[in-house]
């Protein structure tokens, strides 16, 4: 049977001093285990659909467990008071930014959720907010998204983003990339929002990772034939 111990001994064998740095550069706290994806994805395996025992790792505070968590809970048994106490307690952007709005898009509470964490004074959990809505577009089918509110945060973002925050901005920045991409009747309005947006300016913590310029993303999207094609998850 697995168990917390037995998975975290598990993450900590797969360490990396290397990625340690690395995740560091980006913003990572000091626990980090410095565990790649592609190790995640085995241990994910073996853990496969134990909702309960991957609740519990999130609950470790350990940011390797927390993100693993993600990977094997299943959004559609949470409350909306966990998917809460999840976004509260992320420790980092990548748990933030991913892993909670992974889980989150597969939930009933989604769209009730993300806009509750967009109006949220702490950063991570507005930037949460943001993503767990462009994940919600990406996943659900056009006629079942509130198109009407959609281009209202449009418009939010253009008044907004110079203020916003530095990781609210970036993924308000995506969430414009994500309704050019995958909304197909609010394709022109998410692209005359990312030309008056133009570049968007972020601090990246002085690494090389760059923000996405939105009119190229999508264009590049709509070249590849890829326009308005939903995804089954935004998991990783």
């Amino acid at each position: 049977m697995n168990t917390v111990a037995k998975v975290m001994a598990a993450l900590k064998r797969k360490g990396n001093p290397q990625r340690i740095q690395a995740f560091a550069a980006h913003g990572g706290p000091p626990d980090l285990y410095g565990v790649s994806v592609a190790d995640m994805k085995v241990i994910a395996k073996q853990i496969k659909a134990e909702h309960e025992l991957a609740c519990a790792l999130y609950e470790t505070g350990n940011s390797d467990a927390m993100y693993l968590a993600g990977m094997v809970a299943d959004g559609s048994l949470m409350t909306k008071r966990l998917l809460n106490t999840w976004a509260r307690n992320a420790s980092w952007s990548m748990i933030s930014e991913y892993t909670v709005p992974g889980v989150a898009t597969e939930s009933k509470h989604a769209r009730a959720l993300a806009m509750q964490w967009i109006k949220a004074k702490k950063e991570s959990v507005a930037s949460c907010g943001w993503n767990t809505y462009s994940g919600l577009v990406a996943v659900t089918a056009d006629e079942d998204l509130d198109l009407a509110e959609i281009k209202a945060l449009l418009k939010q973002i253009e008044r907004d983003i110079d203020s916003a925050p530095n990781r609210v901005r970036y993924t308000m920045n995506g969430f414009v990339i994500a309704v050019g991409s995958y909304v197909l009747p609010l394709s022109s309005h998410a692209k005359a929002t990312a030309k008056r947006l133009g570049k968007v300016e972020v601090d990246m913590n002085g690494t090389s990772c760059k923000v996405p310029l939105a009119t190229a993303y999508i264009d590049k999207v709509e070249k590849k034939g890829r326009a308005g094609k939903k995804r089954k998850t935004i998991k990783c």
